[in-house]
């Protein structure tokens, strides 16, 4: 088995795992095996609650929001194929987002979730599980990271990249159970469900639309 094999096993084996968790937390959820662990992080979160953290609690479910998707996504779009002209990357990155929120949608249907119904800070309509924003920001920046390390050639700009996306993602899926619109659960199960589907999206890209490396 050569490297790019090994390489291939090991995302599609990380895709498994990820829904074999997605699974067993969707199965908790619908048999409320997990109301313990969503009350006491609930519990813990908001009872941070101050003016000040909840003015920067918005700014991060903003950051999150369609809205913002739509303007990075835009940006993406004109980076890989006005820029770099690299069109498969491009087909990589509609599939791992694009398909996140499909997915997304379909599984709110499927399971629905009822939000949480007390404390809420701001108010939201539909279903719950799993969380919009945290699938969104795990599939976009996941995404980013993963396209954007194909050019960056210094490891301190990597290493940046990463804590900057990871941050980020944490922040947002923080941001809705802080503001009472999301169970902790629902944030953990779609950033399962997302890491799921980027894994697969990145497996489809390594195996079949994969371009040259720019950067050794």
């Amino acid at each position: 088995m050569n490297l790019h094999q090994n390489r291939l096993r090991k995302l599609t084996m990380t895709s498994l795992i990820l829904g074999v968790f997605f699974i067993i937390m969707t199965i908790l959820i619908v048999t409320n095996h997990i109301a313990w662990f969503d009350n006491a992080v609930i519990s813990a979160v908001q009872g941070m609650e101050t003016g000040w953290l909840t003015s920067f609690m918005k700014v991060f479910t903003f950051i999150g929001s369609s809205l913002m998707a739509v303007v990075l996504s835009a940006l993406a779009f004109f980076f890989l194929m006005i820029v770099m002209k690299h069109r498969r990357e491009l087909i990589m990155f509609v599939v791992a987002v694009g398909g996140s929120e499909i997915w997304n949608l379909i599984l709110k249907n499927i399971i629905q979730r009822a939000r949480p119904n007390t404390h809420r800070l701001i108010e939201i309509s539909g279903f719950s599980f799993p969380s919009g924003h945290s699938m969104a920001a795990f599939s976009l920046y996941g995404a980013i990271t993963f396209l954007l390390w194909r050019h960056i050639p210094s490891f301190a700009g990597r290493i940046a990249m990463i804590i900057i996306g990871v941050a980020l993602t944490l922040l947002i899926g923080i941001s809705r159970i802080y503001l009472g619109v999301h169970y902790p659960s629902d944030v953990l199960g779609g950033y399962l469900a997302s890491g799921t589907w980027l894994m697969i999206s990145i497996v489809l890209f390594e195996k079949y639309w994969r371009q040259p490396r720019n950067i050794k």
